[in-house]
């Protein structure tokens, strides 16, 4: 398994990312379509068999149907790599940590504290680095801003200290460093991520990741989430990291 350090996280250029990221794009442009256009063959054959203007109000039903957020996603995943620890940490608390590659990779800008280098790594003392992605749509009519904020605390190191128990289980460890993610679009949540590192029995790092309901979403966005979930791992791969156990479930 390849090292981050190969291929660096916090490099929104790396080629390997960048192609995984490219193939999440046209497999949720696609599924969007695909809903989309069911959503007017729909609406088309409600007016064919029901007149035009009852057809119009199936229409309205299911867009309204497509757009009210109703369901909130919740998960948990763990990753295994060959980088320390602190290799590690530095990685998610930098402007592009591991876990955001589909939105980094893809915005137009990606600023940290006023600059544009989204490859500054965060030094051992620091507390994360805070960051907006901008993306720009309609043919750069819209422009939306996603702000992250990051959060690093230090594990206790006094707290069971066993690090030397080989055979002593990575969840059994307490972490080196816990790192909070929380993203917000237009002041609402958008995203909340807290990533556990721990060192692991055989070396390297074993990191949990739990990603936390704050945002709810409607029909329209399974397209993108099921896209998500099928390119997360090869994306996470790509900067070093193998998915050892994921679970999601989308709730009310």
């Amino acid at each position: 398994m390849p090292s981050p350090s190969a291929t660096p996280a916090t490099d929104p250029d790396a080629p390997n990312v960048r192609s995984v990221v490219g193939r999440y794009r046209r497999a949720e442009r696609a599924a969007s379509w695909t809903l989309a256009l069911i959503a007017v063959g729909a609406f088309l054959a409600a007016v064919a068999a029901l007149s035009f203007w009852p057809g119009a109000a199936v229409g309205a039903v299911l867009l309204v149907a497509l757009r009210v957020p109703l369901f909130r996603r919740r998960g948990s995943t763990r990753l295994r790599t060959d980088a320390t620890p602190e290799a590690v940490v530095r990685e998610f608390a930098t402007a592009t940590p591991p876990i955001l590659a589909f939105q980094w990779v893809v915005a137009d800008e990606v600023r940290r504290d006023g600059a544009t280098d989204p490859t500054d790594s965060v030094g051992e003392d620091a507390s994360g680095a805070d960051a907006t992605y901008e993306f720009s749509y309609l043919f750069g009519l819209k422009t939306v801003e996603l702000d992250l904020a990051v959060d690093v605390a230090e594990g206790d190191p006094l707290a069971g200290d066993s690090g030397t128990d080989e055979s002593e289980s990575a969840s059994d460890r307490p972490p080196v460093a816990t790192v909070d993610i929380e993203g917000t679009a237009g002041g609402k949540p958008w995203g909340s991520y807290a990533v556990a590192v721990r060192e692991a029995p055989d070396g390297g790092s074993v990191v949990d990741v739990e990603l936390r309901p704050t945002r709810r979403f409607g029909l329209r966005r399974l397209p993108q989430g099921w896209a998500a979930e099928r390119y997360y791992a090869e994306a996470l791969a790509a900067q070093g990291y193998e998915t050892v156990e994921r679970t999601v479930s989308v709730t009310r």
